[in-house]
């Protein structure tokens, strides 16, 4: 058995999609990708983490990264209907690089931070660079 996914699994700063300044695919593709890691998963269990995504989305996200080749979605003939989904080799070659791009977020999520706080689009790029 499986553990279940941890509610707060993306509580990680550096792991934010809001934060994170290196995105593919949508908007919660790495997180999806971040939560097969262990293994196939059901789409409840998906929804534990991903709490803050509505199911619809949660949907469109699954059925792009299918469509890609990132993750398999197989249908299991139980009575109810059981639906696994889980990373192809393709999706698991992604986890490193989604590594990489956590921790360098980490090292640098102040300066982002302090540059997306002091971003003003209005200002002239000279009057940005110089201050």
């Amino acid at each position: 058995m499986r553990e279940p996914l941890p509610a707060d699994m993306f509580a990680d700063p550096g792991c934010l999609s809001h934060v994170r300044p290196f995105r593919f695919a949508g908007k919660w593709s790495a997180m999806v990708l971040r939560c097969l890691a262990g293994g196939p998963r059901r789409f409840g269990e998906l929804r534990v983490p991903m709490h803050f995504v509505t199911p619809k989305v949660l949907t469109e996200t699954l059925r792009a990264l299918e469509r890609d080749g990132f993750l398999t979605r197989t249908v299991h003939d139980e009575r109810p209907r059981r639906v696994e989904y889980e990373l192809t080799p393709l999706g698991r070659s992604l986890l490193g690089p989604l590594d990489t791009a956590c921790d360098w977020t980490r090292q640098h999520l102040p300066e982002l931070l302090r540059a997306r706080e002091e971003y003003r689009p209005d200002r002239p790029a000279t009057a940005r660079e110089e201050a």
